[in-house]
């Protein structure tokens, strides 16, 4: 099994096959536009547009599971993505990440990237550390999605090689990303 096995409706409702993606290394990222992770729309697509050319494909899956931050439709999301940030990478349908009803990929996703904690050396992992275990400490538990903006770096073949949570920006994995081209 890879992430090719699965299956996602695009922002715009039709049913895509991951596979079409296959020979891409992709960088698979759940999103949300009023978070305070949402301005790496930004450099999530400089990082597309240096890379789309060698084989990157990056995937959009906004989702509304955490403080409420994609509250619109899709039609919205992919309105403000537009706008706001130029993205021209492939979005998908609003998706929970996490829980009883989470779309598969993401517990493949999960399950082949293991939560390993977050950088405290981090400012910015610090902070959200300790606003997750004082807020809604269940989201700690387990390797599901633990914010908005996590990504998971996948190489040609389909295989999970590693996970980066939120407050790693997109440009901090360049060399990650180019490690696979």
């Amino acid at each position: 099994m890879s992430v090719y096995s699965f299956k996602a409706k695009n922002i715009r409702g039709e049913e895509k096959a991951l596979s079409q993606y296959e020979g891409s290394v992709l960088l698979i990222v759940n999103t949300a536009s009023e978070c305070g992770f949402t301005v790496q729309y930004a450099d999530l697509q400089k990082l597309y547009e240096k890379y789309k050319d060698r084989g990157l494909m990056i995937l959009g899956f906004p989702s509304n599971q955490f403080g409420g931050q994609e509250p619109g439709s899709n039609e919205d999301v992919s309105t403000f993505c537009q706008i706001n940030y130029g993205v021209t990478f492939p979005l998908f349908e609003k998706v929970d990440v996490r829980g009883a009803d989470k779309h598969p990929l993401f517990g493949y996703l999960g399950e082949q990237a293991p939560f390993e904690g977050f950088d405290m050396n981090n400012s910015e992992a610090k902070m959200l550390s300790m606003f997750i275990q004082e807020k809604q400490p269940e989201l700690m538990e387990g390797n599901d999605i633990k914010w908005n903006f996590t990504k998971f770096l996948v190489d040609r073949k389909g295989n999970v090689v590693e996970r980066f949570e939120s407050p790693i920006g997109p440009l901090d994995m360049e060399r990650a990303v180019e490690a696979l081209l």
